[in-house]
């Protein structure tokens, strides 16, 4: 049995559609952001697909609230010993081929899809992406994307810069640092090393939780740092998307035009999916 988990923060009734055709061949665990509030007759919708939802976490952009959802959702689906493989995607997902076709690969699958590289070696807005996790942030009080986020962010960086702040040296890190997509497969193996090592080394969930874009590193550093499970990385997680600006959107919101390089891909999932601009990309594709 395989399990999708989806990250979920608003369009609620695209949401319970694609877990209406998910629910076809797996099993669907959803999070939704507090911030989403669900009506009555919405939640009657997910109980009757057997969905299982939870809204623990308030969920803000490039803070650890989005880890801690991610986390929670992993530990409801363990809960279900049959269950063999995790998949996560966002509220904003679809499928790009059948069903079928999609289970079929990952049945028996010990692989680990994930699209990830080493953060010291790249940089983001100019600014080295091992300073997300050397420096202090707080953005779950604080609005990343806000005014006074966007100069809070430069100036912590300078403050603690200037300061010699090592959070990775007081916390005692001895890890190499992994960036990539949060949206991962992963089988059991994986998933449940993931939770226990957290639980294992509260030094390592101290980093995260007091870092930026946490859900970026979590995943692939401490899997990548266990030789076993390095070694069963593929880094294509088959994900289709568009990273040009379109539409004020970025990455794009998928729609018709974008009908011919999904079909054609090597992918199982695509995203941004958007109501209804991207209705007819999703009618053209028939997922079944």
């Amino acid at each position: 049995m395989q399990a999708v988990l989806v990250l979920a923060h608003k369009n609620i009734n695209q949401v319970i559609e694609l877990s209406a055709l998910l629910r076809k061949k797996f099993e669907v665990y959803i999070h939704f952001d507090k911030k989403a509030h669900l009506n009555e007759d919405q939640q009657d919708r997910l109980v009757d697909l057997g969905v299982h939802w939870i809204a623990t976490q308030d969920v803000h952009w490039g803070a650890w609230s989005i880890v801690q959802a991610t986390i929670d959702l992993f530990n409801l689906a363990l809960k279900d010993k049959r269950i063999t493989y995790f998949h996560l995607i966002s509220g904003q997902d679809w499928p790009t081929k059948n069903l079928d076709e999609i289970y079929r690969f990952f049945e028996d699958n010990e692989q680990l899809y994930i699209w990830n590289y080493p953060s010291a070696e790249y940089k983001k807005a100019g600014e080295p992406l091992v300073d997300w996790q050397k420096f202090y942030f707080d953005y779950d009080r604080i609005n990343r994307r806000s005014k006074f986020g966007k100069i809070y962010h430069r100036l912590s960086i300078v403050k603690q810069t200037l300061l010699h702040v090592d959070k990775l040296k007081k916390l005692g890190i001895d890890l190499t640092l992994y960036n990539g997509s949060q949206w991962v497969d992963l089988p059991r193996d994986a998933s449940a090393y993931l939770i226990d090592y957290l639980q294992k080394h509260p030094n390592v969930e101290e980093t995260f939780k007091t870092g930026f874009c946490s859900d970026e590193f979590w995943v692939p550093t401490i899997l990548r740092n266990n030789t076993e499970f390095a070694q069963r990385i593929d880094t294509n997680n088959h994900r289709y998307i568009d990273w040009q600006t379109r539409d004020g959107s970025a990455p794009a919101v998928l729609d018709d035009r974008d009908y011919d390089k999904v079909r054609k891909s090597d992918t199982w999932f695509m995203r941004k999916i958007e109501f209804p601009k991207s209705k007819g990309l999703v009618d053209r594709l028939n997922i079944r």
